[in-house]
């Protein structure tokens, strides 16, 4: 079976290759090492425009029933390939474009949670540790009202010992683990281009239980989509319901 060599059966489905190309190895090879962020960058929204077009040419030729019975079968393919790699990232993106450009969440704003083991990891981390400040916790409170300190009915360094269970659970990569001191520091890595998240729980003993605080910080880039908060809600919730 050969791929169609020409009219919009030809385009729809090099366009699709191209695309999916360009939405599934520029981020690969950024992970790998071989490719820096700004082409990795770039490489996603040509190739899900890329994917589109050849979604629509697919669609169009599909609906006119232009091709051999072979020919359609690649732009069938086509069609799937590029419906896979044009929408599927615009979906997971859309309810992250609604968050507002910062990459810095934590329950206490006041009084954020401090990184300790992880401050060597970040060395040439582009993105610093210390705090935004009073501008920083006012946009976090209006994008993200629902993100404050949980209080359990258990000491601290239990805390510690179920909030190590729920981040194993979630994937994280466990840095330090310290029960008497109330802390676990944790990093958490994206599957897609390899971003890395830093993230800090702290346990501190009040009347009847332990007030946990977390903190999650992006290594690199502006604005994280949503990703820290979405994190933190969910870390919450599962220690919540272990400590319950």
């Amino acid at each position: 079976m050969t791929a169609p060599s020409g009219g919009m059966a030809g385009w729809a489905f090099w366009l699709a290759v191209s695309g999916a190309v360009l939405v599934v190895v520029g981020p690969v090879l950024h992970r790998v090492g071989v490719l820096p962020l700004g082409p990795a960058l770039l490489a996603v929204p040509l190739g899900i425009l890329l994917s589109l077009v050849a979604l629509l040419l697919s669609v169009i030729v599909l609906v006119g029933g232009r091709p051999t019975p072979a020919g359609r079968r690649l732009v069938v393919g086509a069609a799937v390939a590029s419906a896979v790699t044009g929408l599927f990232p615009v979906i997971l993106a859309l309810p992250g474009l609604r968050a507002p450009a910062i990459h810095d969440i934590t329950t206490d704003t006041s009084t954020p949670p401090q990184f300790d083991a992880i401050v060597a990891l970040r060395a040439d981390a582009p993105n610093s540790l210390e705090y935004g400040g009073a501008d920083l916790a006012t946009m976090q409170h209006e994008s993200y009202p629902d993100l404050e300190t949980l209080v359990v009915g258990l000491p601290p360094a239990q805390v510690v010992e179920q909030a190590r269970d729920v981040a194993t659970v979630m994937g994280w990569e466990i840095v330090a683990a310290d029960g008497p001191a109330g802390r676990l520091e944790a990093s958490d890595t994206t599957f897609w281009f390899g971003f890395t998240d830093d993230i800090v729980v702290r346990a501190r003993a009040v009347t009847g239980g332990t007030e946990v605080d977390v903190r999650s910080v992006s290594r690199v880039g502006v604005g994280d989509l949503g990703a820290n908060a979405r994190r933190i809600r969910t870390f919450l919730e599962r220690l919540a319901a272990a400590s319950s």
